[in-house]
């Protein structure tokens, strides 16, 4: 095969079946494409290699901005690379809202990771989709799993918009936040404290450590008061120090415990059942946006209908009716 030319399908499910890694990043390149033969191609490689996924451990993890997102991700891999598992970590990277363009620096941000041969770190530009995820993260972190690999750790821009798409793709959801509770309880979004399934204190070291641990209490409170998300859990509220890396053993532990927990209750079933079909709503969801902005007719009819609407001679309710028959709904 050119090694210029795209690899066919066959090519890639072997490549992937028998540890390529440049066959995974490919795949990975394959299902971010927006072209409609690739499209097409992964769905086919998708099916193809659906029996080899859904045994990964799926932690997603977020944080306020500085709050040390690579770097706890840069040690706590490590740290499970040492106890014998493979791990893959799909950094969502921030991208320009006027060029599109990526940072794409958390290969640097992730030393030992990136130079570590079982680990596999992919950043993928969000391209301004909803809450710092990259449209097709749910894909690749299919792929990682028919790779092989054993803990799937996604990694977001931070708190954005809306963290649910990052729930709704992981099993287990880290919220990590600063030493200096009170600042934070007041800034940050009560939705994202909702969905933590575990809260984490980072920089607890040095004259940190009493300022995380007053932290850790206040948060303790918050979320007694807004009650347990899930039936057999009450998210638990820990200081660690990504530095150090004192504290990430129990971090971890209380990853494994939640996820015992969740199937030994039946609910990880369930909650697995119920993201893959969240994931194909979205997918069609995504299609009725592209179909808008790609098809000819609509791009020339939907700017005067959006002209009417913010004119105030049309109303938005009529708006959508037209727009959803021009789409033949």
């Amino acid at each position: 095969m050119n090694a210029h030319a795209a690899p066919t399908t066959a090519a890639l499910i072997d490549g992937i079946r028998s540890g390529k890694r440049a066959m995974l990043a490919r795949a990975i390149t394959l299902v971010e494409s927006k072209k409609p033969a690739h499209r097409a191609q992964a769905a086919e490689l998708l099916q193809a290699l659906l029996p080899l996924t859904g045994k990964a451990m799926r932690v997603g993890i977020t944080g306020v901005p500085g709050v040390g997102k690579s770097t706890t991700i840069d040690a706590l891999g490590s740290l499970l690379l040492e106890r014998g598992h493979r791990v893959a970590v799909l950094a969502v990277d921030p991208s320009s809202s006027r060029t599109g363009g990526s940072i794409l620096g958390d290969k640097t941000r992730m030393a030992r990771l990136s130079m570590d041969e079982r680990a596999f770190v992919r950043p993928s530009p969000s391209a301004g989709t909803l809450g710092g995820v990259a449209a097709k993260t749910r894909e690749s972190l299919l792929l990682c799993e028919a790779f092989g690999f054993d803990v799937v750790l996604v990694e977001t821009v931070g708190v954005g918009q809306s963290e649910t798409a990052v729930a709704d793709m992981t099993d287990t959801f880290l919220v990590l936040m600063l030493p200096g509770g009170g600042d934070e309880l007041q800034g940050i979004k009560k939705g994202i404290i909702e969905l933590a399934d575990i809260v984490a204190i980072n920089k607890a070291d040095g004259d940190n450590r009493t300022r995380a641990q007053a932290a850790a209490a206040d948060y303790r409170a918050a979320l007694h008061l807004l009650g347990s998300r899930e039936p057999h859990w009450t998210t638990p509220v820990l200081t660690y120090s990504a530095l150090t890396g004192e504290g990430l053993d129990e971090l971890w532990a209380q990853v494994e415990l939640h996820r015992q927990r969740a199937t030994g209750s039946g609910f990880f079933t369930s909650k697995r059942r119920a993201q893959e079909i969240n994931w194909m709503w979205a997918l069609v969801e995504d299609r009725l946006r592209e179909r808008l902005r790609s098809d000819p007719g609509l791009r020339k009819r939907v700017p005067a209908i959006e002209a009417a609407v913010g004119g105030g001679s049309l109303a938005p309710t009529l708006a959508a009716e037209e727009i959803a028959a021009l789409l033949g709904l």
